[in-house]
């Protein structure tokens, strides 16, 4: 009489099916599979072998603390070939006398996170025997077609999944700088770290089940992790700040990286990293997606607006030396922000809104009560569709808004000016697999100064004005302790702005560098003025500089000047200025920015005449040389040649060098003292551990500068 089958041994297959899912990035030693696409394991039979006539395999799947069949955290499916209810499926590839090799499928739509399995075996006799055969993680599926995330270019699901590495552009539209940045999202324990992050966001401490339900959909998904980025709500992975104090914490402008972000919150207790700012919470939040399978990519917009009134115009303030302040509105123009794409289906949204959609971790305003913004169609803040989740309008304003300029004298405020074109520029992510940048400022746009472009604009303000959008100025419903907008003047309230010509400019004022502005150098520059009329024009202009965080916020003043400027009629005239280095060395700020600001006016004019400039002053980068050829398990040396750009000594110097695949942890050298001008440099020894296109990323820091980078691409080949 045949005995009940009794299973002996389970091959995960973890290699084979690591690959095949393309997560042996991340290990080859447990099985990570992805959605909507099979993976084979095989079963040995201590007794006998599987008999498909006697023997009825069960498999059961759970994920979460409390799997539930209802909500699809449990299923429970046989290999049988009569019908299962469950969507997950399984099926027989190979019997053998005493193993069998089956296959199992997750649907495309199935919960990611980490799961148990298990089967029961229900012989011919009625003995039932029941068995755990391990865990697996299951992620989202860009090569599925059948996964909201699907990405149909395989270039692209390299780019934007697989490619733990890349830029994060900074500094100003007139000096556009990569800083290099290493994702590493398949590093050792990175996809735990994940998980756990996922299992600490306040949806799952409140009702973890109906969470874990909802991780099916990468829409839920990316508004958790993105809550998550930030601590305002939670023990999230990233404390902003942009007080300039940085003394109990990193200063953002020192980090490469996200790996030693992420272990640094997980080993600590999941307690807040200290400090970052915006390109960190998106490089952090770019890490977190593309290890869970979403495809993402970081994105910099160039004077990125911050409305935070809803009437999508941006006020900003000038005393009469130009000099810019502060406002109790705090709408600000930031020099650059950076935020992410995300690449999902919008069956939530009328069809044409899927693909990338914008994600903003850092935390500016409240969506749904918790900090975090988006995802928001990029198709639709093109279109002015303000009115579609979640956080359209928000986002809208940060490339598309207007900015007005106020003069602020004696108690009162004067309009100077309103600039329709300002804010929103340059656009930028890294190219796909290439290291240029791309510019797709037309995906969120239309041509400033086009009709389109004011007529969509219009459209995203009437919606605005009509307060027809219930669900997506920072979530499902506006909220009631959100600022109205001003009444006190016409055009500081919700209208519609004239599209009448303005006024013929008689008089123009513009700034011209003389030199690429050096840190440790002076500052040369002219005020260029011209006369545009047939009359003789006397101009009294204030000139003045302050330096400025990348967000918009103002620093003190630390340079003034007066020029009176005489022009005849049709007459152009250079004013000749220049900052030393001993000037402006105290007050610069870690971005780097310096504004440099006139206000002019004629004697016989009310009217003034403003113009300002952002000057980026810019570093000499970390030279890397790789001295000989990479190869995966064999020694590397690595040179870095650093320099002081000062002409003074500076200390506290530290070098931290690191690069996935390359390094298993993050290089610290403690450097000392660089003398005035001092040029040096170290080697460094690793071994390779991951094959393919991989990069070094370099920062050095001292007590007077904190983000000197440098980067270098290596090939790492295959041990011979």
């Amino acid at each position: 009489m045949a005995q009940g089958l009794e299973v002996a041994l389970t091959d995960l297959q973890s290699s084979r099916n690591n690959v095949r899912h393309h997560t042996e990035e991340i290990t080859v030693d447990h099985l990570l599979v992805r959605r909507g696409q099979a993976f084979n394991l095989t079963l040995y039979f201590r007794n006998r072998g599987f008999q498909p006539g006697l023997d009825n395999i069960i498999f059961v799947v759970e994920t979460g603390p409390l799997p539930d069949l209802a909500l699809g955290t449990r299923a429970v499916f046989s290999l049988a070939r009569h019908h299962s209810p469950s969507p997950w499926i399984a099926w027989l590839e190979t019997n053998g006398a005493t193993s069998t090799e089956v296959s199992l499928c997750a649907p495309p739509t199935a919960a990611v996170g980490r799961y148990l399995l298990k089967i029961h075996i229900d012989s011919f006799q009625g003995s039932v025997t029941a068995y755990q055969l391990g865990e697996f993680i299951l992620l989202f599926n860009p090569w599925c077609p059948e996964d909201a995330v699907y990405l149909d270019s395989e270039p692209q699901r390299q780019e934007y999944v697989m490619n733990d590495y890349g830029f994060i552009y900074q500094g100003s539209k007139n000096w556009i700088r990569p800083c290099p940045w290493n994702y590493g999202q398949f590093e050792e324990k990175i996809i735990d770290i994940c998980l756990k992050l996922l299992d600490k966001s306040l949806h799952f401490q409140t009702d973890p089940a109906t969470d874990c339900a909802l991780r099916g959909s990468p829409i839920y998904v990316s508004r958790v992790v993105c809550a998550m980025i930030n601590s305002n709500d939670d023990n999230g992975v990233l404390n902003g700040n942009w007080s300039e104090n940085y003394t109990d914490g990193a200063n953002p402008a020192e980090w490469t990286g996200s790996v030693a972000i992420l272990k640094q919150w997980y080993a600590t207790g999941c307690q807040p990293v200290r400090y970052g700012q915006c390109w960190v919470f998106a490089a952090v939040m770019c890490t977190v997606m593309r290890c869970l399978g979403i495809p993402t990519r970081v994105i910099t917009n160039f004077d990125s607006g911050h409305d935070t009134d809803g009437n999508l115009i941006i006020d900003e303030y000038y005393d009469n030396t130009g000099r810019i302040l502060g406002n109790k509105k705090k709408d600000t123009i930031w020099n650059f922000h950076v935020w992410n794409e995300c690449w999902m289906a919008r069956k939530d949204l009328p069809p044409g809104y899927g693909g990338w959609q914008v994600l903003d971790a850092t935390p500016q305003e409240m969506s749904n009560g918790i900090y975090c913004c988006g995802p928001a169609s990029v198709r639709a803040i093109k279109d002015g569709e303000v009115d579609l989740n979640y956080d359209t309008p928000f986002v809208f304003s940060m490339v598309n808004a207007d900015c007005m300029s106020w003069l602020v004298q004696g108690g009162k405020e004067q309009k100077l000016h309103q600039d329709t074109s300002s804010v929103g520029n340059f656009i930028s992510t890294k190219s796909i697999q290439g290291d240029e940048r791309d510019d797709i400022t037309e995906n969120y746009k239309y041509e400033e100064g086009s009709l389109q472009e004011r007529q969509v604009f219009l459209k995203a303000l009437q919606k605005l004005k009509a307060g027809r959008f219930h669900s997506s100025r920072r979530g499902a419903e506006l909220q009631p302790s959100r600022p109205t907008p001003l009444s006190r003047d016409s055009s500081r309230s919700l209208h519609t702005p004239s599209l009448r010509p303005s006024d013929v400019v008689q008089v123009s004022l513009k700034f011209k560098l003389l030199d690429p502005p050096n840190m440790g150098q002076d500052i040369c520059f002219v005020l260029l003025a011209l006369n545009m009329s047939s009359q003789f024009k006397d101009l009294k202009v204030n000139l003045s500089a302050q330096s400025l965080l990348h967000n918009g916020s103002p620093l003190s003043p630390f340079w003034q000047d007066i020029a009176f400027i005489t022009l005849s009629p049709k007459e152009a005239k250079t004013y000749p200025c220049k900052i030393s280095y001993s000037q402006y060395s105290q007050y610069l700020s870690t971005d780097k920015l310096i504004r440099i600001s006139a206000l002019g006016e004629e004697k016989s004019s009310p009217e003034k005449i403003l113009v300002n400039k952002i000057i980026t002053l810019s570093y000499p980068s970390i030279t890397i040389n790789v001295l000989g050829a990479a190869v995966v398990n064999q020694p590397l040396s690595i040179q870095v040649i650093f320099s002081n750009p000062l002409s003074e000594q500076v200390e506290d110097c530290v070098l931290t060098v690191e690069g996935s695949g390359l390094f298993k942890k993050q290089q610290k050298v403690l450097l000392g003292v660089l003398k005035p001008q001092q040029r040096a440099s170290i080697i460094l020894e690793t071994v390779p551990f991951k094959s393919g296109q991989r990069q070094i990323q370099a920062n050095m820091r001292s007590n007077k500068f904190k983000d000197i980078k440098g980067y270098r691409n290596v090939y790492v080949d295959f041990a011979l």
